[in-house]
């Protein structure tokens, strides 16, 4: 899978499963302000692991969520999150270039310092490249304030590919076309 490809396949259960939760009644919480470590891995996949670092304030994960969720809420005929006794469960059914993908994720940690997103996944109609099912676990955690130059949103991806979040129309060019 080419890297813009294998991009994809990371982003699109991201955006769907945890940014989905702006609409609902039950907010996740800002995370602290600072520099992030997001470590996202496929247990059982050929395919690498993938280590970003986020810099972030409370704005910019406000923002972030209210920019995608016109995206989320177009594309997820479900979105349904709940408060659990060890954090929240977000179930999503979504449509994206003709693929539906159901996901539940278990969202755990306390947003300070860590937290955890374990997300799966069913495909119906997987655009090439995508399997039909999919397990993936996001381990963020907090490492302190943003390196010098940083500034809120900026996110630096594997091959010191660098953007910013809050740049939504960056985000939408990962997406796949229909």
């Amino acid at each position: 899978m080419s890297r813009a490809a294998t991009m994809r396949f990371w982003l699109l259960p991201l955006l769907i499963a945890v940014p989905a939760t702006a609409a609902q009644a039950i907010d996740l919480p800002t995370r602290k302000p600072g520099l992030w470590e997001l470590k996202m891995q496929r247990p059982g996949s050929a395919g690498e692991d993938i280590a970003m670092q986020h810099c972030t304030d409370e704005t910019t994960d406000k923002k972030m969520t209210s920019a995608v969720q016109p995206m989320a809420t177009e594309s997820c005929s479900k979105q349904d999150i709940q408060k659990t006794a060890t954090g929240y469960v977000n179930d999503t059914v979504c449509n994206i270039a003709g693929m539906t993908t159901k996901s539940h994720a278990e969202i755990t940690g306390d947003f300070n310092s860590a937290y955890s997103v374990k997300i799966t996944s069913q495909n119906e109609n997987p655009l090439p490249g995508v399997p039909k099912s999919a397990n993936m676990t996001l381990d963020a955690k907090w490492l302190g304030p943003c390196k010098d130059g940083q500034k809120p949103g900026d996110i630096v991806m594997p091959g010191g590919i660098k953007m910013n979040v809050t740049d939504i129309d960056k985000l939408k060019a990962l997406m796949p076309k229909k």
